[in-house]
């Protein structure tokens, strides 16, 4: 991107990188870090034309769930995982995530830079 003069990268974080209670401590951990790089690296890189931006997305219609071992899970943290999901007002698709994603990558957005955005149906506004 710098040997070019400037792109776009867009990094796929979660809600629980800006609300902090229901991903459980790694997830939640990882998220946030990955919501601070994506702050550091738009500042660092905006004079060189270079746009950094996260799309943190809420519940959304994919395999993670059947990815965790049961006899892993830590019952009072799912509890109160769950009394969160219960909120969701809507379960997106994968295609809202890349649509939104396409949209950052374009030059309409050009003026997005540091931009950590909710596509959740508004469960962040619970």
């Amino acid at each position: 991107m710098l040997a070019q003069g400037g792109g776009a990268i867009i990094n796929v974080a979660s809600i629980a990188g800006m609300s902090g209670g229901a991903g459980g401590a790694a997830y939640t951990t990882s998220k946030f870090a990955l919501v601070g790089l994506t702050r550091n690296t738009a500042w660092m890189y905006a004079q060189r034309g270079i746009r950094c931006n996260a799309i943190c997305p809420g519940a959304t219609a994919t395999s993670i769930a059947e990815s965790m071992p049961a006899d892993r899970i830590d019952q009072t943290g799912y509890a109160r995982a769950m009394a969160f999901a219960a909120l969701v007002p809507a379960q997106l698709q994968p295609i809202d995530i890349a649509e939104l994603a396409v949209f950052l990558a374009s030059d309409a957005a050009r003026f997005i830079n540091g931009a950590v955005i909710p596509a959740d149906g508004g469960w962040m506004a619970v």
